[in-house]
This record gives structure tokens, sequence and C-alpha cells, in this order.
């Protein structure tokens, strides 16, 4: 049995393969990719809503930090985070670039069989509800909650991230989930 800390490589498992990126060692820089990339890409398309966006965005940040990797700095925190941070700062500028335009995202995306069609449609139907709930919090609050439970990152990590103290994204996060089910109840009453 796989634990979650191997399926998702955490803190300095990538310090190794990061030197020899920084080196210039395409092959290294390809392993981070294949280790990340799912994360990259669930995390940019919990915020564009989009799955053909995030998928370009997703290539953009990887790209980026194929530009930058000889300025990336190992200091303990997980290369991931690093990772997050360029995708939360392109995924702000694309919604700020489609702040005026408003455009249905393409459905959340599941890789999960499904047998009972009608189960499938209520799993569909509740996750609906939830992205539309995170959609309504501030920007701040809904990095915080998208990086805590969707990307299940630690307070550390999220703090990093989002440039703030832990102090902070406690509170932040605290904020963010009473609205939340504030939101919900507004969304679906029978919550």
């Amino acid at each position: 049995m796989v634990s979650a800390n191997t399926a998702v490589p955490r803190a300095n498992d990538d310090t190794p393969l990061v030197l020899r990126a920084i080196r210039r060692d395409q092959e290294a820089f390809g392993e981070l990719y294949d280790r990340h990339v799912v994360r990259v890409y669930r995390h940019i398309y919990y915020m564009v809503g989009n799955a053909a966006e995030a998928e370009d965005l997703t290539a953009q940040a990887f790209l980026r930090a194929w530009e930058a990797i000889e300025r990336y700095q190992v200091r303990g925190a997980p290369f991931v985070s690093w990772l997050l941070r360029i995708a939360h700062n392109l995924g702000v500028s694309y919604l700020r670039s489609k702040r005026d335009s408003s455009e249905l995202h393409d459905g959340i995306v599941d890789t999960k069989e499904r047998r009972d069609p009608e189960w499938s449609y209520q799993q569909t139907a509740e996750e609906e509800l939830v992205r539309e709930a995170i959609l309504t919090l501030r920007e701040e609050q809904r990095q915080v909650i998208i990086l805590r439970f969707i990307e299940d990152l630690d307070y550390k990590e999220v703090a990093e991230i989002i440039g703030k103290s832990v102090a902070a994204i406690r509170v932040i996060q605290h904020r963010a989930l009473n609205s939340l089910r504030k939101q919900m109840k507004v969304l679906d009453p029978a919550v």
C-alpha cells in the first residue's frame, strides 16, 4: 500500500533533482515536472475553472520555472512550494486579465471510475457547489483554502507560497471557512 507521503513527494525529497536542474540538467527537471505537474495543474484549475486554460498556464508555470531555476535557492522549503507560487502568480494574472469576462468552466476533473450514474451526478453537483462557494471567497482566502485542503499543504508551506506568517494563514483559513459555511447555506439551503 502506498502512503500519502510516498505518493506525493514532500519536503526535501526533490533536493538532488533540483540541484541537478539548477546545473541545467533537462532530465532532472523532467522528473521534477513528472512529480509535480498534477499538483500544479490542479492548483491552477481550481483558480481558473477552465481545463484548457489550466493546461496552458501549467505549461507556462513550468517554462518559467525552467527559465528561473538557476535563481532557485534550496532553503528547506519544498520545491513544490516554489512551483505553486509561480502557478499562483500566473493564475492571478490570468484572472485579472479575464475579470471583465466570465466563462463557464469545463467541469471538475475527476479520474475516479463511476459505475452509478446517480451517484456520479450527485458527486459532480456537490463538487460544483463547493467550487462555486470557494470562488466567492476573497482572493487571499480562496488561495489558502485551495492550498490547505485541495493541495494538502501544511501551514508553513502555505505561508511560504502566499508570503505571510503561519499565524496570518491560520486566521485567513478560519475566516475563509466561516465564509464558506455561510456561502454553502446560501447556495444550498439543505446544507
